[in-house]
């Protein structure tokens, strides 16, 4: 009973991580565009429709897959 206590715990603590780890990766992403990356026009639009969706996301609640959708951005970006 300890385990799942501590489990459940630990699963409530990494919510609010992944909640607040969106919007630090939104400016970092905003920031990068503000730069002038150096990206194919395609590349620019796959940045800007991720970094829309990670927000949407981010706003519904869905953070894992917020953090993942604009880790691809991110990555796109050359970004961590």
């Amino acid at each position: 009973m300890k385990h799942l206590a501590a489990a459940l715990a630990l699963c409530l603590a990494a919510s609010p991580a992944l909640a607040f780890h969106c919007p630090a990766d939104m400016s970092k992403i905003d920031a990068a565009l503000d730069a002038g990356p150096e990206l194919s026009d395609a590349e620019l639009a796959r940045v800007r429709q991720l970094r829309a969706e990670g927000a949407r996301l981010h706003a519904a609640g869905q953070h894992q897959q917020s953090v993942d959708t604009l880790a691809e951005a991110m990555r796109i970006l050359g970004i961590q």
